[in-house]
Formats: structure tokens, sequence, C-alpha cells
């Protein structure tokens, strides 16, 4: 079973991968992760992704596609995959069509996380992260159950992510939109688009997922 989720940034796209791909013994492809486990590796291919990271260049559809078709070779991704970050433009949405045929595979589920984008910056900006193990929390949603001392390691130190400003938020939602407004009508009209109200909790989102999915 092979899935994309699409949703703008902090929509819960990570959060739902994550249980799913547990739920379905599913393995989660996340573009940037692949980028930065090629680089690495020190193959052939991470070397070109790496000069192009110095240089400033944007990373070609190319070069993405061929590191999902080496993961896809993966003997661990026989049970599928879910798509996170990937496509972001119809061009790659149809290379991944292609690349997928070429190995008889196919999408089985394409959906869309239906988020206010207020209720987005709101939940982007808000946002915080223990600087020892990682841990994720909200200022408003998700403290953690002692103030100042983070759940899981007792660690009192926490870092935001310098680019989790409102300006710099409502820009990725513009950049989303526009992009990404292409590829809801591409795979809707393949018939493998369901819309979900990701306005509800954690919870609830998954819950759909799943009647959809079984």
């Amino acid at each position: 079973m092979n899935i994309i989720i699409l949703g703008v940034p902090g929509s819960g796209k990570g959060t739902q991968s994550k249980i799913l791909e547990k739920k379905f013994s599913l393995k989660q492809l996340s573009t940037g992760e692949m980028l930065r486990n090629e680089v690495t590796s020190g193959s052939a291919l991470g070397n070109r992704v790496r000069k192009r990271i110095h240089s400033g260049r944007l990373v070609s559809d190319e070069i993405i596609i061929n590191i999902i078709s080496k993961r896809l070779d993966e003997k661990k991704m026989s049970k599928g995959v879910i798509f996170d970050g990937f496509p972001r433009t119809v061009p790659q949405a149809e290379a991944l069509t292609d690349l997928l045929v070429e190995k008889s595979l196919f999408i089985d589920y394409v959906f869309e996380l239906i988020v206010d984008d207020d209720s987005i910056i709101e939940r982007v900006i808000g946002r915080y992260s223990c600087k020892e193990c990682g841990i994720g929390y909200h200022e408003k949603f998700e403290k953690p159950k002692l103030e100042g001392t983070c759940d899981k390691c007792g660690n009192h130190d926490f870092v935001r992510r310098n680019d989790d400003t409102e300006d710099t938020v409502r820009d990725r939602l513009k950049q989303y939109h526009h992009q990404t407004a292409p590829i809801i009508a591409y795979y809707s009209d393949a018939g493998l688009l369901t819309r979900v109200n990701g306005m509800t909790g954690i919870n609830e989102v998954t819950d759909k997922f799943n009647e959809i999915i079984q």
C-alpha cells in the first residue's frame, strides 16, 4: 500500500505519517531525510546532491526521483510507503507515477489535510522542542507536564526553529497553495484524492484515515 499525504506545513502530515507507518508496517519517505541520508552515504548520487546544496541550487526532480527509486527497491519497503513532502509539483507527480509504473507499483490513497491558514500559523509559531532529545511541544496545545522540564528526558533547555515566525509561515503557505493546487487537481482527476478535516484532534484524523483505508 502506497500513500501520499498532502497538506500545508504544520497541518499534521508528519504526525499522521508516523501513526500510519506503525499501524500498517509502512515506511515513511521524507524528501529531506532521504537527501540527507544520500549525502551521508557518500554515494555518487549523494555527492551530486551535496554539490548542488552547497552551491545554493535546488536539487533537481531527476535526482529526487533517482533517490526514491533506490529506496523503493529496498526490501524493507516491500509493504508500502508514505510519501511525505513529495510530490510538490505536477511534473514531480507525473514523474512519480511513471516511476511506480516501471516498478509495477501504484498509489492507493492520496490524502489532503484541510486546515485553516490562521490555525496553521498559530500551530507553527507556538511550537518548540527539547534541545536534548528533540521531543516537540506547543505553548498552547501541548505543554510539558511540569513547566520548563521535558517529559521525556528531564532537560530544561528548549529551542524553536528560526523560521517559525508569522511572516515566514505566511510565505510558506502562499508558496504551498500556489504549487500544490495543480497537484490536487491532478490526483482528484485520477480518482485518488480524499480530503480530510485536519482541524479535528489527532485521534479523529487518524480514525478517518483508518476508516477510508479499511
